[in-house]
C-alpha cells in the first residue's frame, strides 16, 4: 500500500485491525474521578483531522468480525460462520456504502463528511482494503479452517481429490439435477451479454469450435439458478463415513464440455457481480408508496455493478472482457482463491451431526413475576418490566399482544413494525386480535432495507384481516419499536405499552441483545399514545413528558444533556456519560463529546459499529475511551447515562447517534426509573466496560486493539457472564 503523504490519522483509516492479541486495561464504572483537567491545547473542533470517515470505520467493523474465525476459543463452526457474516456484511456495504460513493462521483457531487475525505479518496482506501482482507479471508478459509473441519470429518471435496466414485456420483448428479435448468447463453451479435442479477453465480466459458450455425464468438456464459444448491453433500456410500460436500462450481466446471455439443471447452471460470441495492425513490412524487416500492424493489437486482469477484485462475483477457462489459475498473476486481459466493456455507454451520462444533444451546428465562402469570396485565400494571435479550426471553412481549388479541376488555392495539416477518408470532397475534374484532393499527415501515418485500407481504396479510395499515410519515423512516394496548377496566380505559431497542422479530431476539420494556406508567404510555397520534394522523408536534422522539427532541436534548454534564466539569464537580450504541457518526454529537472531555467529562462510549470519533487526543479527547465488543450475540441495545449531578438518569433508545437516526427518522428514547432498575442497567453496563476478551478499544490513529487480561485479572466476558446470570451456569456460554 502507498501511505506516502499521508497524516497519521489519516494513514490509520487506510490499515487492518492488528492481528495480535494486547493487553489493554479494562474500565470499571467507579465513583466518578475528580475531572482531568484539559492540557493546554487549543484545538479547531471542525478541524477534520479529529474525524473517522465513516465507510472507513464501519470496514474496520467487518474486519473485526472476520478476526473471529482465528478464534479458538469459539466453537469450530461458530468460527466459520464469523468468516461468513465478514462475506454477508460486505456485500451489503458493496450494495450501499461503496455504491453510494460511487454515485456522487458519477452525479458529480461529491461532498466530503467532517473527516474531509472526498468520495474518491475513501473508495481509493476501500478498494486497498478489501482487497487485502479479502485475500487473508481466503487463506483463513483454506489453510486454517478447512483443514480443521476435515479433522472432526467434514470435508468439502475438490476435483483433484475425487475419485473414480466420486466421479461417476458427480456425472449422474450433474446429469440428472443441473444440467436440465441450466441454460448456456452463447455470445454472438444476436446474444449480447445478458443481464446479470445481483449477486447471483455464474461461469464465462471459453469455447473452441464451430456450432451448428456456424457460429464460433468462443465465449458462453452460465448463468447458475439460485434455486440449485452451492454445495452438495456426497451419500455415505460414495463419500465414505462423515459429512463430505461437493461445490455446485465444481460440477458445472468438470460438466461444462456436456453443456455444449461438438465443442470444446478451453476454460470454465465462476464469477459473480455485485450490484447496487439501494433504492432511490422519490418519495415526494409518490402517491402510493406500497405500488412504487413494488416497482423498485425489481429494479434493484440490476442496479450498476460496482464489484466483480473472479476465480484467480480466469485468464486476464476473459478479465478484461468482463470489466469491459462491467464499465468496472481494475480496482473493483477482487481474484479469489474459491467459491465467489461464500455465504451460501451458512446452510452447513448448523450440522446436526456436530453439535460439539457449535455453541451449547440456552433457554432463555422468563422472569418469575411473569412465570404462570394468567394476566400479564396485572403484573405490568403494579411495576415495569425490564427484559435483556437474548438472556431474558422474548416470549413476555408475544404473550402480551396474544393475551391483548383474546382478552375481551381490550379495545386497541397500535404497533409499528420495522423488522418483523410477515408470518412471525408478532402478526400472528395481531392477525387474530383484528378478527376479533380489536381496533389494530400498524404502522409498517416499507422502506426498512432488504426487508422491503416481506414487510409488503406483511402489510397485505394485516389489511385482509382487517387491520388499519399506515406506512409511516413520507421522508422519515419509522424506526421506533413500540407498542399501545387500551383496556377497559373498572370503566376507565387504561394504557399498557411495550417500548424496545430492537425489532419485532423473535429470530433476532435470539441472537441480537435487545432492551424490552413493558409498562403501565401512566405519563409514558399517554406519550406514546401521542406520538401513534402523530404517525397516524396530522398536526403539530405534541408536548411529551417522559418520551424523547427523533426528529424532534431526542438530539436536542441529547446534546442538553452532555452540555449539562460539561457545566458540571467547568465548575469542578464530577462529570460522567457512558453510552452503547451501533454507530457514532453525528458531527454535533461528537463536537459536544469533545467538548466535554475538554471540560473533564469522564466519557465511556461502547460502540459497536461505527464510530467517527476519536479518542485519546491531548486537549481534546483525552477523557474519552471507545470499545466495542464483538463475540456470540450481536450487541444491539442503545443505552444512556448520565451523571446528572448524583442523580443519575438511564435511558434506553431505538436510535444510534447518528444524522439519519437524529435528523431524519422515527425514533423513541425513554427513561428506565426507578432505583433498582437503574442500579440493574448499571451493573450490565459495567460488564461491558469491564470485558477484557471480547472487548477492541479504539487508540486515537484509528487502529483497534483487543483485550485481553492483564496481570492477575481473571478473563471477563460480557455476554458470557450475562448469560450465566441470567439464565444458569456458565457452560451455557460455548
Amino acid at each position: 500500500m502507498n501511505t506516502e503523504g499521508l497524516s497519521t490519522p489519516e494513514l490509520a483509516d487506510a490499515q487492518p485491525v492488528v492481528d495480535e492479541v494486547v493487553a489493554v486495561a479494562p474500565l470499571v464504572i467507579e465513583a466518578p474521578a475528580p475531572a482531568t483537567p484539559a492540557p493546554v491545547v487549543v484545538h479547531n473542533l471542525d478541524d477534520s483531522s479529529l474525524y473517522i470517515h465513516r465507510e472507513l470505520s464501519q470496514l474496520q467493523f467487518n474486519i473485526r468480525v472476520l478476526e473471529q474465525a482465528l478464534d479458538e476459543s469459539y466453537p469450530l463452526l461458530e468460527r466459520l460462520k464469523f468468516l461468513l457474516i465478514f462475506s454477508s456484511n460486505l456485500d451489503e456495504f458493496f450494495e450501499i456504502r461503496v455504491a453510494g460513493l460511487k454515485k456522487q462521483i458519477n452525479f458529480a457531487r461529491e461532498q466530503a463528511g467532517a473527516d474531509g475525505l472526498q468520495p474518491h479518496q475513501a473508495l481509493a482506501r476501500i478498494a486497498e482494503l478489501v482487497h487485502e482482507q479479502v485475500e487473508r479471508q481466503y487463506a483463513i478459509l483454506n489453510d486454517t479452517l478447512f483443514p480443521a473441519l476435515a479433522k472432526h470429518n467434514v470435508n468439502f471435496i475438490r476435483r483433484r481429490f475425487w475419485t473414480a466414485k466420486h466421479k461417476a456420483w458427480v456425472r449422474r448428479y450433474f446429469r440428472d439435477e443441473i444440467a436440465p435448468i441450466i441454460t448456456p447463453i452463447g455470445l454472438d451479435p444476436t446474444h449480447p451479454f445478458p443481464l446479470l442479477v445481483n449477486k447471483s453465480l455464474n461461469f464465462i466459458v471459453e469455447l473452441e469450435g464451430v456450432d451448428a450455425f456456424g457460429r464460433d464468438s468462443g465465449l458462453a456464459i452460465i448463468p447458475a439458478p439460485r434455486l440449485l444448491p452451492r454445495i452438495i453433500k456426497v451419500p455415505e456410500d460414495v463419500g465414505g463415513p462423515g459429512d463430505n460436500y461437493v461445490f455446485l462450481s465444481s460440477m458445472i466446471h468438470a460438466h461444462a464440455d456436456d453443456l455444449f455439443q461438438g465443442m470444446k471447452v478451453k476454460g470454465c471460470y465462476q464469477f459473480r457481480l455485485t450490484r447496487n441495492a439501494d433504492l432511490s425513490m422519490d418519495t415526494e412524487d409518490v402517491e402510493d408508496l406500497a405500488r412504487a416500492l413494488r416497482g423498485e424493489l425489481f429494479s434493484r437486482r440490476y442496479g450498476d455493478a460496482v464489484r466483480l469477484e473472479v476465480v484467480d485462475t480466469c485468464p486476464r483477457p476473459l478479465l478484461d472482457y468482463l470489466l469491459k462489459q462491467f464499465n468496472l475498473t481494475e480496482a473493483e476486481l477482487y481474484r479469489v482463491n474459491g467459491p465467489v459466493n461464500l455465504t451460501r456455507l451458512f446452510s452447513i454451520t448448523g450440522l446436526e451431526s456436530h453439535p460439539e462444533l457449535q455453541y451449547k444451546p440456552f433457554t432463555p428465562v422468563i422472569p418469575k413475576l411473569l412465570q404462570n402469570s394468567e394476566n400479564i396485565f396485572s403484573v405490568i400494571s403494579k411495576q415495569d418490566i425490564l427484559l435483556l435479550h437474548p438472556f431474558e426471553s422474548f416470549t413476555p412481549v408475544v404473550d402480551l399482544l396474544r393475551q391483548a388479541a383474546k382478552d375481551p376488555h381490550v379495545l386497541a392495539i397500535k404497533q409499528t413494525l420495522y423488522r418483523s416477518g410477515a408470518n412471525s408470532e408478532i402478526v400472528d397475534a395481531l392477525v387474530d386480535a383484528a378478527r376479533n374484532g380489536k381496533e389494530v393499527t400498524a404502522v409498517i415501515e416499507l422502506r426498512a432495507r432488504f426487508d422491503e418485500e416481506s414487510n409488503l407481504a406483511l402489510a397485505s396479510r394485516l389489511q385482509a384481516a382487517g387491520a388499519v395499515v399506515i406506512y409511516g410519515v413520507v421522508g422519515f423512516k419509522t424506526h421506533a419499536k413500540m407498542m399501545l394496548i387500551l383496556r377497559r377496566e373498572s370503566g376507565d380505559i387504561v394504557r399498557y405499552a411495550h417500548l424496545g431497542t430492537g425489532n419485532y422479530h423473535a429470530g433476532n431476539a435470539k441472537l441480537y441483545t435487545d432492551y424490552s420494556l413493558l409498562t403501565a406508567d401512566a405519563a409514558l404510555c399517554e406519550d406514546v399514545s401521542k406520538l401513534f397520534s402523530q404517525l397516524i394522523g396530522m398536526g403539530k408536534t405534541l408536548r411529551m413528558k417522559k418520551l424523547l422522539h427523533a426528529p424532534f427532541t431526542l438530539k436536542k436534548t441529547l446534546l442538553d444533556m452532555i452540555a449539562r454534564e460539561t457545566a458540571q466539569a467547568a465548575e469542578g464537580k464530577s462529570g460522567h456519560i457512558i453510552a452503547k450504541f451501533n454507530s457514532l457518526t453525528d458531527p454535533k454529537i461528537i463536537r459536544a463529546l469533545y467538548k466535554a472531555s475538554q471540560t473533564g467529562v469522564k466519557i465511556d462510549l461502547v460502540v459497536r459499529g461505527m464510530c467517527c470519533l476519536r479518542p485519546g487526543i491531548a486537549g481534546v479527547s483525552h477523557n474519552i475511551q471507545v470499545r466495542s465488543i464483538i463475540g456470540r450475540f450481536l450487541e444491539h441495545t442503545r443505552v444512556f447515562y448520565f451523571l446528572n449531578g448524583g442523580e443519575e438518569q438511564i435511558y434506553l433508545s431505538s436510535a444510534d447517534w447518528m444524522e439519519r437516526n437524529l435528523d431524519r427518522r422515527v425514533e423513541t428514547c425513554f427513561p428506565v426509573e426507578g432505583k433498582k432498575l437503574i442500579l440493574r442497567v448499571k451493573k450490565e453496563l459495567e460488564s461491558y466496560l469491564s470485558d477484557n476478551t471480547q472487548a477492541w478499544v479504539l487508540q486515537s490513529d484509528g487502529r483497534y486493539l483487543r483485550t485481553s487480561p492483564s496481570g492477575n485479572q481473571n478473563p471477563r466476558n460480557a455476554q458470557a457472564g450475562l448469560l450465566e446470570k441470567l439464565t444458569g451456569p456458565l457452560i451455557n456460554a460455548r
